[in-house]
């Protein structure tokens, strides 16, 4: 029997050892992330969604400012950049029904120690909605955010994530996989009335938060029904988008991978996959 400190103290060891032996044969600088997204296709004046997962960049030997400089860099002032700020682990239907009460100013991100810091940064502002609030930086970053908790669902139409859509955005992967595309909601309400099934609540919500000017506000919406979310498969579309042209453009860093999809790819490919009766659920 190993004393519970030294299994720590032990454990505490080989992470230090095996993360300098990842370094070491797979570091990479803030320069080469950057270059690596150029040649992913990321270019000044993008609209540029991102999911990360800091545990599959941990080859990365720069800070995590430096991976937001870069990120900021690459899409340029006239872009913008989106990172999700969801304030719940789990689903929005149980962060509702904990009875928390959404702070847009104070109330952290759960989607990442990335998307928290990012949240914080300068000039960053917040998408005002108590559920699927969006951190955006950029020229038109006011623009995206406006009128977040009008929509009558949290990503559907006038969110963020729809007005990705509009302005032919990008959807990057930073060691995240597929499955944590918050704009699949979006074409989730578009093809609504295809579905065999909706993906939302038949209840509707009226849901207090305070805004940026800490005042007590409302919005109406319908959330995702948990039920069909566990049944959710967004790998599924995979293979449409491997099949398009430019729809899949992966490459490797370090010991992570780096994904760029065109929102509009997305879209279309699930379209196409629902009108040939072909669904991201196990139905």
């Amino acid at each position: 029997m190993i004393p519970v400190p030294w299994k720590n103290r032990l454990k505490g060891t080989w992470k230090r050892l095996r993360l300098a032996w990842l370094r070491r044969r797979h570091g990479f600088g803030p320069d080469d992330l950057r270059q690596t997204l150029r040649d992913l296709g990321i270019r000044p004046g993008d609209a540029l969604l991102v999911h990360s997962a800091l545990d599959r960049l941990e080859c990365f030997t720069g800070k995590l400012s430096d991976i937001l400089t870069v990120l900021q860099e690459c899409v340029g002032e006239e872009g913008v950049l989106l990172m999700p700020t969801l304030p719940f682990p789990g689903s929005a239907l149980e962060w509702v029904r904990s009875g928390a009460t959404f702070d847009l100013n104070r109330t952290p991100s759960r989607s990442g120690l990335l998307t928290e810091l990012f949240r914080r940064s300068p000039g960053v502002i917040r998408s005002p909605h108590p559920t699927h609030a969006t951190a955006i930086w950029g020229s038109r970053a006011a623009e995206f955010a406006r009128d977040h908790a009008a929509c009558a669902t949290p990503c559907g139409r006038g969110s963020p994530y729809a007005k990705l859509l509009e302005a032919d955005g990008k959807i990057l992967f930073l060691g995240a996989g597929i499955a944590s595309m918050t704009f699949f909601h979006t074409v989730e309400e578009l093809l609504e009335p295809r579905l065999p099934r909706s993906p939302f609540t038949r209840e509707t919500f009226t849901l207090a938060f305070r805004n940026a000017s800490g005042e007590t506000v409302t919005t109406t919406t319908r959330l995702f029904d948990p039920e069909l979310s566990r049944r959710r498969r967004i790998a599924r579309v995979v293979p449409m988008l491997r099949s398009r042209r430019g729809g899949w453009r992966h490459l490797r860093m370090g010991s992570g991978d780096l994904l760029l999809l065109n929102a509009r790819d997305v879209r279309d490919a699930l379209m196409d996959m629902a009108m040939a009766g072909e669904y991201c659920y196990d139905l």
